[in-house]
């Protein structure tokens, strides 16, 4: 009945579920409430109660199928989420799925689909469940898991069970799904008209930070390089789809995964409250975000919405942090992909950058890795400190190597201490902690005497044992704890007397009651003494009815047979208590020391995340510093001048590539006034791309903080890389490949200033060559003759004529590889160096990749034919001998060619 969905949102404690369109009466219900309060919670908890009574014992649908008291509280516990989440509801060892949920699981998770009663239904063993949960997240669904909140032995009528979580995409947790070197985002954006906020929450790791972007190609590329795995948007009043806007950034971005949550979560008053609210603080400035509107709204929103609709704790949540992207070095999609940074999904990740430097030890380190290429620095002191830091590990061997070692027993800190404080955590995971700060003294002893300079100096300072929580854990668990709770034994002896007792009554029952029958015996003089048991009336005293003459004073009868009678005593009864049930007891009181000692670890919660962010720094400068040794990288020099200074520079990750021919180094030289526009000419394969991108990359290289392939290098801060290279259409968005080269240029065109490095790999090659030659030599000149835009370049092309702009333009200089002919073929050099090419030799490549002879040589003559000018009446080749009538001129022709000449 619609009055019970309307109150179902209330009772819950919270508004219309996750766009779940059938709560639009409780949105109306709720929006009041918040404001003024004025209803009345307990008087509304009764009337649904009524309704629920009426509603359950009128469904005709339940009527129809007969359903049991526990199918009817699936269905209760169904309704109260979205339609789009699958329930998985525990009974007994299991959680079991039913109707639609069965049918869409099952085949994902490859189990059989049965029936029960007539309704389809499948399960999964309760221990495995994570390993289950990842296969439904990668297909992108959301999970609900609904656990008994009571002991089913313990329970009158049907055990009481909750939603306690809900799983999305990109609220995971669960280490089997979760990927050890990427990390697992959800994010909110919130526009205001004239910027974007955004915010993102890895919810494994308790990170929390936001961004501001002035406009929405930059909010774009933000949320590419974080690639979160769910975005989250506000719905329109009264709708339950997401907004449009916030839809379209996600869908251009690369997020598959779009939630709709209620549009109040994005008011600023409401997500304020719920930030100063959670980190009990009255005021946002220790964060920097005190009136910052839209970043205020996307924090809160998302905290909002995984506390409330997914039922998420989040303690573990300590802090949130501005990320100031003026601080950091732009990077668009298209130049990320273009330059081989991170890896793709199906992709080697051994063929990236990424892949190349990530030598890390510990899943933290591999993270942060990531996000230091993501995000090179603009700021000179930042990246010079980590340069410094990266010689200094260089430089002390004796160190490094120990360090490395050390790092690789931390193993994942940061999740760790997630999992537990979400009530999560194993006991497992509680050892792990002790493990990880045992190993930072070990890590502080190698570290202090090479830790001069500012970076290392504050990671040391960082990297506190917390020794009384160590000693905690050691005290209290075993030294190789179960990976449950419900298996017992992760206590140690002496932490409680009762415990050991327990433990003993029920490993040495059977000992003990064969011991005290055989001294019952020798003291009663009784032979016949039988001490037994049954589960009506426990341990006992048998004695037959020929020696009951003998039943000494202390005994008490409990029983009469017939062929005699039954018996206890205090100190039998006093044994029966602790014998039976003993195991059961023992583990409860097990999970109890083991909640409290939990409880003690996520108090420290702050100071171990502090803990693993040192040592995932301190690993990823080991990691540069390991490479560089290894691969023979050199330390770039940094300053605040415009220059692009290299010798001997090489690609960091085709010279590493198994099957790759020797590397043959390469210089370059790029300033804004000199040699600002490179125009590189030569073969097919010959290098040109290669060397462009290797440019690229070193930048990239040296501003993230690393060493560099190269014998010496210098270089001026560089604010955005630019890149245009290949050709790649977008046919489900309407854009042809010309139109895509287009938009790229036309975005470098708009967007780079003078601290920019533009890589541009053939332009205009995508619609007629006088008309690409036209873009082409435009673009070469706007890029050199605008003061705003006068950024470095590197512009590979195949357009001979753009050479011809060196004859005009001072600040563009002519390059070329290197070829040697050798027959009918060529041989590359892989030498770059100053000076055009004298032809394509696109011919030769042709015959080296296997064109047929008979087209090569056919090519061959309508080359020299194209190469002397000669066309036929109609304008096209002379394919069988020279004509001597000159090729009709038509006026565009002629205007588009005299363009060239000189």
């Amino acid at each position: 009945p619609p009055a019970l969905e309307a109150v179902v949102p209330l009772l819950m404690g919270r508004s219309k579920l996750n766009g779940c369109g059938r709560y639009a009466r409780g949105e109306m219900i709720w929006n009041p409430c918040v404001k003024n309060s004025e209803m009345d919670l307990s008087a509304i908890r009764v009337i649904y109660c009524a309704l629920q009574s009426f509603h359950e014992s009128h469904d005709p649908r339940a009527m129809a199928e007969k359903l049991t008291p526990m199918m009817r509280q699936y269905r209760r516990i169904k309704s109260e989420i979205a339609e789009d989440v699958i329930l998985m509801f525990r009974l007994g060892d299991f959680y079991e799925m039913f109707f639609e949920d069965a049918a869409r699981a099952a085949p994902i998770l490859n189990v059989a689909l049965t029936k029960r009663a007539g309704y389809p239904m499948c399960g999964i063993p309760y221990h495995a469940v994570d390993s289950y949960l990842g296969k439904l997240i990668r297909a992108g669904r959301k999970i609900a898991i609904c656990d008994q909140m009571e002991d089913p032995a313990l329970a009158k009528g049907i055990v009481r069970r909750e939603v306690t979580r809900i799983i999305t995409p990109g609220t995971i947790t669960e280490e089997a799904a979760l990927s050890d070197d990427r990390n697992n985002y959800i994010a909110a954006i919130a526009s205001s008209g004239k910027e974007f906020g955004l915010a993102a929450l890895e919810l494994s790791t308790g990170e929390l930070f936001v961004e501001n972007h002035p406009t929405r190609d930059s909010l774009r590329d933000a949320i590419h390089r974080i690639a979160p795995g769910e975005g989250i948007a506000p719905t329109s009043e009264g709708e339950s789809e997401p907004d449009r806007e916030a839809a379209a950034i996600y869908k251009d971005a690369g997020v598959a995964c779009v939630t709709p949550v209620d549009y109040w979560f994005f008011e600023e008053a409401f997500a304020r409250s719920t930030l100063l609210s959670h980190f009990g603080v009255t005021s946002l400035d220790g964060f920097g975000c005190e009136d910052n509107s839209t970043a205020i709204r996307a924090a809160g929103a998302i905290m909002q919405h995984v506390r409330e609709n997914l039922r998420r704790d989040l303690s573990h949540v300590t802090s949130m942090r501005l990320a100031q992207t003026s601080g950091y070095m732009t990077l668009d999609d298209a130049t990320c992909e273009h330059l081989d940074l991170m890896p793709q999904r199906g992709r080697d990740p051994s063929t990236t950058l990424y892949g190349v430097l990530n030598a890390t030890r510990t899943p933290m380190g591999a993270r942060l890795m990531h996000n230091w290429i993501a995000r090179p620095l603009l700021d000179l002191d930042a990246i010079n400190s980590r340069h410094e830091a990266v010689e200094t590990l260089t430089k002390a061997r004796g160190a490094l190597s120990p360090l490395r070692s050390l790092l690789g027993d931390i193993r994942d800190l940061e999740r760790t201490i997630a999992r537990i404080s979400l009530s999560r955590g194993s006991p497992r995971d509680v050892n792990a902690i002790s493990t990880a700060l045992k190993t930072i003294p070990a890590i502080r002893d190698r570290l202090e005497p090479v830790a001069s300079g500012a970076l290392l100096g504050s990671i040391l300072r960082e990297l506190r044992p917390l020794p009384h929580l160590v000693d905690a854990i050691d005290r209290t668990l075993v030294e190789s704890p179960p990976a449950t709770m419900n298996e017992g034994g992760m206590i140690r002896p002496g932490v409680s007397h009762e415990l050991d007792e327990l433990r003993d009554a029920a490993a040495n029952g059977r000992a003990w009651i064969a011991k005290y029958q055989a001294e019952e015996i020798a003291r009663t003089g009784i032979k016949t003494l039988k001490v037994k048991f049954n589960k009506v009336f426990g341990y006992f005293i048998e004695i037959s009815t020929g020696q009951l003459g003998n039943v000494p004073a202390d005994y008490a009868r409990k029983q009469t047979i017939a062929n005699g009678e039954r018996f206890t005593t205090p100190e039998l009864k006093e044994r029966e208590e602790k014998i039976l049930g003993a195991a059961d007891r023992a583990i409860i009181m097990e999970n109890d020391i083991f909640d409290s000692l939990r409880a003690e670890v996520v108090r420290e919660t702050a100071g171990i995340q502090a803990v693993a962010s040192a040592a995932a720094q301190l690993d990823v400068l080991c990691s540069l510093a390991d490479r560089a040794l290894a691969l023979g990288y050199e330390r770039p020099k940094m300053d605040e001048g415009d220059a692009i200074h290299i010798i001997g520079g090489r690609h960091p990750i085709i010279e590493q590539l198994p099957d790759s021919e020797r590397f043959v180094p390469n210089d370059a030289d790029l300033n804004c006034t000199t040699r600002q526009i490179m125009v590189i000419t030569g073969p097919n394969m010959a290098g040109k791309s290669t060397y462009i991108r290797q440019v690229a990359l070193l930048v990239v290289m040296a501003q993230m903080g690393s060493f560099i392939p190269a014998k010496e290098a210098s270089f001026g801060i560089v604010d955005r890389v630019f890149t245009r290279v290949g050709a790649s259409d977008d046919l489900a968005r309407g854009r042809s490949t010309f139109m895509v080269e287009m938009q790229e240029t036309a975005n470098i065109l708009n967007n780079a200033t003078p601290r920019s490095l533009i890589v541009l790999d053939e332009i205009g090659r995508g619609t007629s060559t006088f008309d690409g030659i036209s873009i082409a030599w435009a673009v070469a000149e706007h890029l050199h003759n605008t003061p705003s835009v006068k950024a470095k370049t590197l512009f590979a092309t195949h357009y001979h004529e753009l050479t011809d702009l060196a004859l005009t333009l001072g600040g563009v200089v002519n390059c070329s590889v290197l070829v040697r002919e050798q027959h009918d073929g060529i041989v590359f050099l892989r030498r770059i160096v100053d000076g055009p090419a004298d032809k394509s030799y696109g011919i030769a490549v042709a015959k080296l990749a296997g064109m047929p002879d008979p087209v090569l040589r056919r090519a061959r003559e309508i080359l020299a034919n194209l190469e002397a000018d000669e066309l036929s009446d109609s304008g096209t080749p002379s394919l069988v001998e020279p004509r001597a009538k000159p090729r009709p001129v038509r006026h565009g022709d002629d205007l588009q060619m005299k363009l060239f000449e000189m």
